[in-house]
């Protein structure tokens, strides 16, 4: 039964068309995911959904007058609406899904531990709220970012559960592989509906994307072969011409002829040009390739970081008490934690930010620290990005315009106010002025929220090829598989140092409910985006031959995974 018609909706912010022409049907139990590059204008759709923003042109309208919408935007102030008062937190269904998410005794916590809930703290306790008022659409814009696992899993639980229609944003695969039964891409302000899944669609877009590039390919030979046909037409006709001064008491003979000749090639041009005109295919569209690079300023000793005894609480809560831990150069080291067990809090200690707690830090004072917060929001709106660089030395500016394009971002939306642009936008602009800083430690907090697919792919190349240290917050599964050699473990109040990257940590902890299944999901979209990159390499190629062999050793992986469940 349907529940909202979308239909012709434009949007545009100055002179930038965001969205033309959106249309799409909500049914009463709709399953829809969200997808499109940073800036696409997914954001500004829900926004216009939630009757925040108005559309410059287009409808939506519904057969039912009183439909009840749950937002939860992707970005939150304390005061935001989707966030509970303090009163209605401890009352009801909202007490009961906080518990539930992992969140409990929020009847018996002081008012200084209710100010300082972290951000998937927060994201919990909107989720609770919107749960709790039963609406008709949910709108969840990015819900996984911050969240921990348990988080996530309860989310996808009652998400099955559910009754209302779903509209979801979101770049994280695992999650919406299993959210979702529909896709709604958004690609140059035009929207396109998808049967399936994120893998499903993803799989099919990269079929749909190789018929087009052969199909244009095929346009091109054909194009070619009635150009040539066209020039030797021109070439005949000229050299019957230049004949008939040539030749004569046979002038006039060999003029009729090149007059009749004449008739001949206009007659075959206007049909080649009929032809030529039917053959007026676009060639497909090149993803745009996005590239971070991140280089030391730099070296130095071995030891960068000492940690002895450090605690930290809240009122009466106890965050973590006599850890002591340290880092050297050129590790990658992962921060994995439950939410609200103090990760940024350590991150705003060893910054300097946060100096109220126990313990003795030693940080090397020649170290230059590039930090990359996870509030994408936290930027002076009215300033441009090339204003946030610092910069004004002519040629450094020429640099940074070219680095800004590399990241996907034109001088368009390089001179406006960052207040205009995306989160994810706003997210590769910090990340860009941590480039230009040639930082020799990156502290990086949630770093791959609200970037799009191929910009966290890309992320983590440069990072994973980066000489200097990283210290790196995260609930990215594939972000800390692929970036982490050591751990800190937060857990039972305590900071932990282990000697092994999360893939290998979690591989030998104790298989959690489900854990054979969600590993088996992540390999599933793993050989899917990596079937899509092999589509569109040559065979010949020595990329090609690698991810072959990338492929091979995941389907085996795959294998041993179902052998065993």
């Amino acid at each position: 039964m349907l529940l909202i018609k979308i239909n012709e909706i434009k949007k545009t912010y100055g002179n930038r068309v965001v969205l033309d022409h959106v249309s799409f049907d909500i049914q009463r139990e709709s399953r829809i995911g969200i997808v499109g590059h940073n800036g696409s204008g997914k954001t500004t759709l829900a926004n216009i959904l939630a009757g925040i923003l108005r559309a410059d042109k287009g409808t939506i309208d519904s057969p039912s007058t009183d439909i009840k919408i749950g937002y939860l935007r992707q970005s939150m102030r304390d005061n935001d609406p989707c966030l509970p008062d303090e009163e209605s937190m401890f009352e009801g269904e909202v007490f009961e899904h906080t518990g539930r998410l992992g969140i409990g005794k929020l009847d018996i916590w002081d008012d200084s531990r209710l100010s300082s809930l972290s951000g998937g703290e927060k994201m919990k306790v909107a989720l609770a709220n919107i749960w709790s008022s039963s609406p008709d659409l949910l709108i969840l814009d990015e819900p996984t970012n911050h969240l921990d696992e348990k988080g996530i899993h309860w989310l996808v639980s009652e998400l099955n559960k559910y009754s209302g229609a779903v509209l979801i944003i979101s770049h994280d695969r695992y999650f919406l592989d299993q959210s979702v039964s529909s896709i709604v891409e958004i690609e140059d302000g035009k929207s396109v509906v998808w049967t399936g899944n994120y893998t499903r669609y993803h799989e099919e877009k990269a079929k749909v994307l190789e018929a087009a590039r052969q199909e244009y390919e095929i346009q091109q030979r054909h194009k070619k072969k009635i150009e040539d046909q066209m020039a030797n037409l021109r070439s005949w006709s000229e050299k019957a011409h230049r004949d008939s001064t040539k030749q004569g008491g046979f002038k006039e003979f060999y003029r009729v002829k090149a007059k009749k000749l004449d008739n001949q090639v206009k007659s075959k041009r206007k049909r080649l040009e009929r032809e030529l005109k039917q053959n007026t295919m676009q060639k497909p569209k090149e993803q745009q390739e996005i590239r971070f690079q991140f280089k030391e300023r730099t070296r130095h000793g071995k030891r960068i970081l000492e940690v002895n005894n450090l605690g930290k609480k809240f009122g009466k809560r106890i965050l973590f008490s006599d850890s002591s831990f340290y880092i050297t150069h050129g590790e990658k080291v992962g921060i994995v934690g439950d939410n609200g067990s103090g990760k940024t809090t350590l991150l705003n200690i060893l910054l300097g930010k946060d100096q109220v707690f126990s313990g003795e830090i030693w940080l090397s004072e020649t170290l230059k620290v590039g930090y990359l917060s996870q509030d994408a929001d936290d930027f002076d709106g009215q300033k441009s990005a090339l204003e946030h660089t610092g910069l004004t030395d002519r040629q450094k500016l020429t640099d940074a315009r070219t680095a800004f394009a590399s990241l996907g971002l034109d001088d368009a939306k390089i001179t406006c106010p960052v207040g205009q642009l995306s989160l994810g936008e706003r997210t590769r602009v910090k990340l860009l002025c941590m480039m230009l800083a040639n930082a020799d430690i990156l502290i990086l907090d949630e770093p791959t929220n609200h970037l799009d697919l191929s910009s966290r792919e890309e992320l983590e190349k440069a990072l994973s090829s980066f000489p200097g240290t990283i210290l790196a917050v995260s609930h990215d599964l594939y972000f800390l598989n692929r970036i982490s050699e050591k751990l800190l473990v937060i857990e039972n109040c305590n900071i932990k140092r282990v000697e092994r990257g999360f893939k290998d940590y979690r591989g030998k902890q104790e298989p959690a409910p489900g854990k054979k299944e969600e590993d088996l999901l992540l390999l599933q979209n793993e050989i899917s985006a990596l079937l899509g990159k092999i589509s569109l390499a040559d065979k010949n190629s020595k990329e090609y031959i690698e991810m072959d062999k990338s492929l091979a050793q995941l389907m085996e992986q795959q294998k041993r995974i179902q052998r065993n469940n």
